[in-house]
């Protein structure tokens, strides 16, 4: 079994890891759950799902891109093509290596309440508390890729949920039971992380690491501390992304009082500052944020990512690119609309060979740049929206005013306001907007289970055949579970 396991831990370079010996001292804990979030930090897990497949499934760009592009294994995805060799291959690996993340967990979580002793001020509670929220975190992931979205059917059977390490196959549970599983670890990693998190303390500043043109006077000290569990929380399931990440799965299981008490949380504790208009729009590459830094309640470190991220959006017409009416459609920019104005349009994006535009938020241009490269796994921006539409039915006015703040936060004055369907028409287009290549937006549409709008003016019909991507064949053919 150990050996086994072994292979899905690369915390020493070149090496295997005994889990029963790592797992005798504080520091092979440490190491073992650091191991989870590298191996989430891949092209496997959320390199793909954060900018890859994902989003070609929302229909974010247009189908006649992949033309020039030097491999085209994501064009099946914009057909909805499921039996096509480089969906199959491309879903077996995500299914693969998140399981393997998931074990990883349940060895921390089976070994971790015997050796409490051994665990020195708060990291027990944090160790643990990070190792349920990863393993909640991740089956949310899964079950809205691979099981019927809780709108379209709660009652269908959907994926494995295991909570041991375990050799044998499991059974599929149901798109609710799965729902509550996930909801029950996260409740659980909240009550450990909540009063000993160090984010949660008033000395834990998020915020810009240095004052501009000074780089001798630090402004935040998220990254100065020495001890790898107090300082760069937000690279981690902290206790607000842990509240963040209720609300999406309360929101899921349309439980808007939960998912709008969750979203407040966050929202209401000011720990992250909105991105400030001089970062974003500066000329000095040392401090240009593009990836609206302070906002990110959790953030995947992505540098081993940028290569893949290079060579998907920074790559010409070798490489990804929207075509530009498209895209300027999307964003409003026509005469009277509000993309003119819009932050996300002007600093995000670049104009392409005339008429097309690169993603160009993953960009850095200089290795000085302030901030590593993320890969955002959630925004500020999100809880407002989740907050906005869990109150809408009950204060209309005050849904409204969420979704307004982060409008005016992206540089668009005017305010809207109108009826549910007008709300919810508009949401989607902030979604499309301000999560464009993060992988958000397939599962919004999900949820709702609405028709997929894509950007070039196509609509796909809602259906399990679109929203379910396909299980591995081994597991069907030789596990307890059916497609």
């Amino acid at each position: 079994m150990l050996t086994s396991c072994s292979k899905w831990l690369d915390v020493r370079p070149e090496s295997e890891v005994d889990m029963e010996t790592l797992l005798q001292t504080e520091t092979g804990f440490q190491e073992a759950l650091n191991g989870v979030y590298t191996n989430c930090n891949t092209n496997a897990i959320y390199g793909e799902l954060t900018c890859g497949f994902p989003d070609y499934l929302a229909g974010l760009y247009s189908q006649n891109t992949l033309s020039g592009m030097s491999n085209n294994e994501y064009k099946p995805f914009f057909t909805y093509d499921y039996d096509d060799e480089d969906v199959i291959s491309k879903c077996d690996m995500v299914w693969g290596s998140m399981y393997k993340a998931i074990a990883l967990c349940n060895i921390i979580l089976e070994k971790i309440d015997a050796k409490q002793k051994i665990f020195t001020g708060n990291n027990y509670a944090i160790i643990k508390g990070e190792a349920l929220a990863l393993r909640g975190y991740l089956y949310f992931d899964l079950l809205r890729l691979f099981g019927p979205s809780y709108a379209s059917n709660p009652n269908a059977k959907a994926i494995p949920y295991i909570t041991e390490f375990s050799l044998k196959g499991a059974p599929q549970s149901t798109v609710t039971e799965i729902l509550d599983k996930i909801l029950i670890d996260l409740n659980a990693a909240k009550a450990l992380l909540k009063g000993v998190d160090p984010i949660l303390t008033e000395a834990y500043v998020v915020g810009y690491p240095y004052v501009k043109g000074d780089e001798t006077t630090e402004l935040t000290n998220e990254a100065t501390e020495q001890d790898i569990f107090s300082n760069s929380r937000r690279d981690r399931l902290n206790y607000y992304a842990v509240c963040g990440e209720l609300a999406r799965v309360y929101l899921y299981k349309n439980d808007k009082v939960n998912a709008l008490l969750n979203a407040k949380e966050v929202i209401d504790s000011q720990k992250f500052p909105w991105a400030t208009i001089e970062r974003v729009t500066t000329s000095d590459q040392l401090y240009r944020d593009r990836i609206f830094y302070t906002e990110l309640v959790f953030g995947l470190y992505a540098p081993p990512l940028e290569d893949n991220l290079t060579a998907k959006f920074e790559n010409g017409q070798q490489g990804l690119f929207a075509d530009m009416v498209y895209f300027n459609n999307a964003f409003e920019t026509g005469s009277g609309g509000p993309g003119g104005t819009d932050i996300r349009y002007a600093n995000m994006y670049t104009q392409y060979s005339g008429s097309s535009m690169l993603v160009y938020k993953y960009h850095c241009d200089t290795e000085d740049n302030m901030y590593e490269l993320r890969l955002p796994a959630m925004r500020l921006s999100e809880m407002y929206y989740i907050a906005a539409e869990s109150i809408f039915d009950t204060n209309p006015v005050q849904a409204w005013e969420y979704f307004n703040t982060v409008r005016f936060q992206r540089g668009i004055p005017a305010a809207l306001s109108g009826d549910k369907n007008l709300f919810m028409s508009e949401l989607v287009k902030e979604y499309r907007k301000e999560f464009f290549a993060e992988g958000q937006l397939f599962y919004l549409f999900k949820r709702l289970n609405l028709p997929i709008a894509a950007i070039n003016g196509t609509t796909t019909p809602a259906s399990d055949r679109i929203f379910v991507l396909p299980l591995p064949d081994a597991e069907v053919q030789y596990g307890k579970i059916t497609q």
